[in-house]
Order: structure tokens, then C-alpha cells, then sequence
């Protein structure tokens, strides 16, 4: 039954049997002969189908919900034993948004694994509002977003400081400005981040200081990565809002240029969201180790 629930859990989550087969190192036969055992189990289909299509029913969307649930407890149980012997081993499912994936964790996740080999931990990468709902979803324990909205269901923790700065090619005649006025700024071709970055959300925030709606801005083009962004702006006369932590390497070799704007400061929090009420002593163990890298009360 447990094997039939993760191969109802994995179908369900990735929409696809063929998927599930290829994750769980069975046949695509074997998917469906377990979840045609699970509706005759519960007298209820759990998928519509439509061609190559599948989507969930309401019963399916029900047991989903379940095995979120019992999963869970499997993870906590597991890790919760182990430490009784002296070992410490489970799962963590971690979620980043993408400036804070790319370029601050990393370092993180190797010194942890270097103390606790026996932890795996899973990342997740995406954007503010795609990690918010993992989260929500409970696809993933612990989140680390960058953005300003808050959601009631979610607790905010404050993580490290950042700074958004307005970046060029190096080669491009607005280095030779001494300062970015309101006028200059309509006036520039911008490359911005998709719907739902935290970084676009507190651009549009902090651009209200200087009474401009983000909409009065020039969007050449909308990318779905920090990385693209950098790439894009090393090949042409763009400008872009990025994170200060995100720009280092390109900032030592000269490839790009902060701009100084004028009245303009784009600070922000990285911040380490959990579910509101919500305890689990691997995610502790792995906040503690958090706070003890970057000298953080957490």
C-alpha cells in the first residue's frame, strides 16, 4: 500500500506516467497497474484522462493531500529514530528563489553536507511566488525568498541583507554619468525578471519613492534568470536592477558598472519562510547551522 501511495504521489505531481515510471525505476505498466489497484481499492477514480493528458479528480486531489501528509511524518519519523543511535539522516526539501540558489547557498549546502552526510537535501529553484506556494503546498520544509509581500499562512524570517543596484556593460556611455536622474532612467532600455521575482516586486516598491510607476519603463525584454540577464547585458546597451550579490564576479573583472541613481536605495531582506506553527527537527537542525555560517539569531 505505501508503494502504491508513492506511485500515486509521484503521478500526481508530475502529471504523467511516463514520468513517474522514469523517477521510480519501473515500467510505465506498473504505474498504471498500482493505480488502477488504488481506484479499485477506494471504489473512485483518482485521474481524468484525455488523451495524453491527465488531471486530477477531486478524490485524487483528496488522497494527494493525505499522502503529503503521511509522507511527511515518514520523514520525520525517520529522522527521529536515527538520532536516537547517534545518527542523524532524513530528507530536506529546500526551496530558493533564484538570485539566493545561484549565488548564496551553495557554499551553505557544501558545509552542511561536510557535517551531516547522511542528510540529503533536495533544492528546489524558482521564483519568490513559485517557492511560496511549494511551500504551501508542502512540497518543500524550508523556503529562502527574496520580496516584500508577506502571506499570513507563512512565517518571515529575516535571513541577509541585500542590495538592488542598476548595472550596465562597462562600455556602455552611461558609466561616464555622475549620477542617474529620474529623466535618464524613462529614458533607458531595461531587462527585467519574470512575473512573480521577488527582485521585480521590490523594484516596482522602491521606484515609487521617485513618484515612477514601473510601467512607465522601457522594457526591452523579460528574462526568466539572473544568469540570462548578466548574459543579455554583456551584449548589449541595457540596463537592469540586480541583486549586489549576484553581480561580484562580473564587478571585479569590469565587464559591468553600477550606476548611481539619484535618491534611489533599493535595500531588501533574503528572508527564511516555514509554515506558520509548523516545527520539525531536521529544518531546525538545518536553521541552526544556517545561523551559525552567517552569525544569525535566528
Amino acid at each position: 500500500m505505501d508503494f502504491r501511495l508513492k506511485v500515486f504521489f509521484t503521478v500526481a505531481n508530475r502529471l504523467s506516467f511516463t514520468k513517474a515510471a522514469t523517477e521510480l525505476f519501473i515500467t510505465q505498466p506498473a504505474v498504471s497497474k498500482h493505480i488502477q489497484e488504488l481506484e479499485e481499492e477506494y471504489k473512485l477514480k483518482l485521474f481524468d484522462r484525455n488523451g495524453s493528458k491527465i488531471s486530477l479528480t477531486h478524490a485524487g486531489k483528496v488522497l494527494l493531500e493525505h499522502a503529503k501528509n503521511i509522507f511527511e511524518i515518514y520523514r520525520e519519523i525517520d529522522f527521529d529514530m536515527s538520532t536516537l543511535i547517534h545518527q542523524q539522516r532524513g530528507m530536506l526539501r529546500l526551496g530558493a528563489s533564484t538570485t539566493i540558489s545561484q549565488y548564496i547557498i551553495p557554499p551553505l549546502l557544501a558545509r552542511f553536507h561536510q557535517k551531516l552526510k547522511d542528510i540529503k537535501v533536495n533544492l528546489r529553484n524558482g521564483n519568490t511566488e513559485q517557492i511560496e506556494n511549494a511551500l504551501l503546498n508542502k512540497e518543500i520544509e524550508i523556503g529562502i525568498v527574496e520580496g516584500q509581500s508577506k502571506n499570513q499562512l507563512i512565517k518571515y524570517v529575516p535571513f541577509l541583507k541585500d542590495e538592488l543596484v542598476l548595472v550596465c556593460n562597462s562600455h556602455n556611455s552611461l558609466v561616464n554619468k555622475k549620477e542617474i536622474t529620474k529623466t535618464d532612467l524613462l529614458e533607458m532600455q531595461f531587462l527585467v525578471r519574470e512575473q512573480g521575482s521577488g527582485t521585480l516586486e521590490v523594484i516596482e516598491h522602491a521606484l515609487k519613492s521617485l513618484e515612477i510607476k514601473f510601467s512607465q519603463l522601457t522594457v526591452e525584454m523579460e528574462l526568466g534568470s539572473t544568469e540570462s540577464i548578466k548574459s543579455y547585458l554583456l551584449n548589449s546597451n541595457c540596463v537592469a536592477f540586480m541583486s549586489i550579490h549576484a553581480i561580484q564576479k562580473e564587478l571585479k573583472s569590469s565587464e559591468l558598472s553600477i550606476l548611481d541613481v539619484k535618491k534611489l536605495s533599493m535595500e531588501r531582506y533574503f528572508y527564511i519562510i516555514s509554515l506558520q506553527g509548523k516545527k520539525e527537527a531536521l529544518s531546525d537542525l538545518f536553521l541552526k547551522n544556517i545561523s551559525s555560517y552567517y552569525n544569525l539569531k535566528l
